[in-house]
């Protein structure tokens, strides 16, 4: 046993006080549990493990990677775990904590300014440039998350925890977009068991780019990268739900005061749109979506600080 073995079979909770009468049942899977406090670790695994098995990984090779922060946390753990060098891109835009918990694995941190610390396309085109640059030393390996379909197979598990701890009861499921892996990892997984299923994609309001609206900088770490990203899917997903970084930030405080769990912000979005299901569907349903990471992830910034 290894701590990777300990990835993956998360705890699943019902939300009890910030769901309003008359709605659906939510519950939500706790991705904090996996060893680096966040589901990446989940992507991370997968794609090391493939590159290992085709050739493209090698002994003494040193792996690369541009991040908001948890992807690198998770790389780092996987890389650590089996012995090798990683160089990570990232920005101060993402929490200080992520870039140290980086470091603290292991990890070569290489940073890219931001404008004024939001996320925004040129700097996420930025961090992929200084990666690809990178990538050219000899005996490296980029994971290249937003291209790499590796990471889709890293959450079929996920998928398949869902449809266990349900019971087969799930009516909808809501997940934030980053790369886009991890919803259509669920996806694929839970349509193929039920085609009725319906899977409820969410980004920022600020840059609504799935729903057809214009770019713009936001606050909401990890997803929402102004672009579609390349593992998009939208035959698989039946609705897309915009959210703003406020509403987020402050349902991620009343997750932490109200419900004792304590996530970050994306998990903040995950649950608005989720209540908002939640309420079409009305009471007799089951709505299932992720609290993607943990709140530790977040102290230095203001969605906690001063709260």
């Amino acid at each position: 046993m290894t701590i990777l073995h300990a990835i993956g079979n998360t705890s699943m909770v019902r939300l009890r006080k910030v769901v309003p009468p008359g709605c659906a049942e939510i519950f939500v899977k706790l991705e904090w549990e996996n060893p680096t406090g966040s589901m990446k670790d989940r992507m991370a695994q997968a794609v090391i493990s493939r590159a290992e098995e085709d050739g493209r990984l090698k002994p003494g090779d040193t792996v690369i990677e541009y991040t908001g922060g948890s992807t690198g946390t998770s790389l780092a753990l996987v890389c650590a775990a089996a012995g090798y060098r990683i160089k990570i891109v990232t920005s101060e835009a993402f929490s200080r904590e992520k870039r140290d918990h980086m470091t603290a694995l292991g990890a070569e941190l290489t940073l890219v300014p931001s404008e004024g610390g939001l996320t925004t396309k040129k700097l996420i085109l930025d961090m992929i440039e200084t990666a690809r640059i990178l990538n050219r030393e000899p005996h490296t390996f980029w994971t290249d998350q937003l291209n790499n379909q590796g990471s889709i197979a890293g959450y079929y598990a996920l998928g398949e925890e869902i449809w266990i701890q349900t019971n087969g009861k799930v009516d909808a499921f809501v997940q934030c977009v980053g790369t886009a892996a991890s919803i259509r990892g669920v996806a694929e997984v839970l349509k193929q068991k039920q085609p009725s299923i319906k899977i409820v994609a969410v980004e920022p309001a600020e840059s609504a780019v799935l729903l057809g609206g214009p770019t713009g900088p936001h606050k909401i770490e990890g997803v929402g990268i102004e672009f579609t990203p390349p593992l998009w899917e939208p035959n698989l997903v039946d609705e897309i739900l915009p959210v703003g970084t406020d509403a987020a930030k402050e349902m991620a405080r009343r997750l932490a005061r109200e419900e004792a769990l304590f996530a970050g912000t994306s998990s903040g979005a995950n649950v608005v749109a989720a209540i908002r299901v939640a309420e079409r569907l009305g009471s007799g349903a089951k709505v299932v979506t992720l609290l993607v990471d943990s709140g530790l992830k977040y102290l230095s910034t203001d969605v906690y600080r001063g709260k």
